[in-house]
């Protein structure tokens, strides 16, 4: 006997056929692990390029950092590296059960203190884990008013393997392309407006590299090309610690002619840097104008820069115990 379905009925059956879809694997193909470091995968590391919060108060400057497990069948225990400016390191743990995300604010984790954050995916041990289901991203903003969304730069897991040190207490993250993917050597920031209409672009600039026990490595010498929007070229070295933060200007960096000769009022330009040495680096660039409410062509906003080129030569040494959760 055949028997009707009420609307009710029919909308419920939609329903539970939508959620068993939600929990099936996602439709198309896999990203591929072997794909580059980017901010637009999921991965076993997640790099955040800046977090700041003030010293007294979080409302002026700020960053909520947002971090999602994908995974509909496994949980993730996440270890957490502060890497402030200063190359010291915090740590802590979060953990995300299957399809879960959060969300927390720098002001109430590390106030008053600037850097970048590492998150790496580890098991119930503490050691690294291949488990490419991680993606995150963050809100910053600054009291110069420099504010962005960025998204995480997700590192993919390449294999089981895991290199521990003697005594069991430490284990290496090697860049290389066979542990995980390969990090940046040369890094690009496109389309930089000029100062004299009213824009601030801070860059941002983060050594890859280090003990995230005892102390990240340092940029130390950077060598930059910068260009006009002719194709004129001017050249510039900097120094840096484990991140170097400044405005573009004319004492940073130090070009000949300076910088608000190179790139004039109503004009753009684009510039490219890498470390003296082969050295791994990941960075962004965010641009403030407070005439971005007045004026047609006036932005504030921020982005992740560009990788031209990549290097094997990334590592991490990361302390090795258990999760607090």
């Amino acid at each position: 006997m055949m028997h009707k379905l009420t609307r009710a009925a029919l909308a419920m059956f939609a329903l539970v056929m939508m959620a068993a879809a939600a929990l099936a694997a996602d439709p198309g193909a896999a990203y591929p692990a072997t794909s580059e470091v980017s901010d637009q995968k999921a991965g076993s590391i997640l790099i955040y390029n800046l977090y700041t919060s003030g010293a007294t108060s979080g409302n002026a400057q700020n960053t909520r950092i947002n971090i999602t497990n994908t995974s509909s069948a496994s949980s993730q225990l996440v270890h957490l590296f502060f890497v402030a400016d200063t190359c010291q390191i915090a740590d802590s743990y979060i953990c995300l059960t299957p399809n879960q995300t959060a969300s927390f604010l720098a002001s109430d984790v590390d106030p008053g203190v600037s850097g970048y954050i590492v998150a790496v995916s580890v098991n119930g041990d503490g050691l690294p884990r291949n488990a490419n289901t991680l993606i995150g991203d963050e809100y910053v903003k600054l009291s110069t008013g420099h504010a962005a969304n960025l998204g995480a730069e997700a590192i993919s897991a390449l294999s089981d393997t895991v290199t521990l040190s003697t005594d069991g207490s430490a284990a290496l993250l090697s860049f290389d392309g066979q542990s995980y993917n390969r990090l940046p050597r040369v890094l690009a920031a496109s389309s930089i407006p000029s100062r004299a209409d009213g824009n601030d672009t801070l860059v941002i600039l983060n050594r890859i590299g280090g003990s995230l026990a005892t102390g990240a490595a340092t940029l130390s010498s950077l060598f930059g090309l910068m260009y006009d929007d002719s194709e004129s070229v001017f050249s510039f070295s900097v120094v840096g610690g484990c991140q170097l933060r400044g405005s573009l200007s004319n004492t940073f960096p130090r070009t000949t002619p300076r910088f608000e000769t190179v790139i004039p009022a109503g004009r753009t330009g684009w510039m490219k840097i890498w470390g003296g040495g082969d050295i791994a680096i990941l960075g962004s660039v965010l641009n403030a104008n407070p005439n971005a409410a007045a004026a047609a062509g006036a932005f504030t906003g921020g982005r992740n820069l560009h990788k031209l080129t990549l290097t094997t030569a990334g590592a991490y040494t990361i302390p090795v115990f258990p999760p607090s959760c």
